[in-house]
């Protein structure tokens, strides 16, 4: 179980405006992101076998993902009015 079972992530990307995503969601876009820039992750990432698990690490560990020159990802944890 993670901390933020029922939360929402806000998510800024480089030209694009925000979105909110749930934890299933920031997860996929994350797995996309892993599969194509492995050599460029942090070593504490790197040293995680599986893709699936090195977004979660990132997930529960950072806030944010180097994805390229002049280009950002950002994820907040949000919690909203139910």
């Amino acid at each position: 179980m993670s901390l933020y079972d029922e939360d929402t992530f806000v998510v800024l990307e480089t030209n694009q405006p925000e979105q909110f995503l749930t934890v299933a969601e920031l997860l996929e876009k994350l797995r996309g992101i892993l599969a194509s820039s492995q050599e460029e992750l942090p070593p504490d990432v790197q040293k995680i076998s599986s893709v699936e698990q090195q977004a979660k690490y990132l997930i529960n560990t950072y806030c944010e993902l180097d994805v390229g020159p002049g280009k950002f990802l950002q994820w907040y944890a949000v919690r909203l009015e139910k």
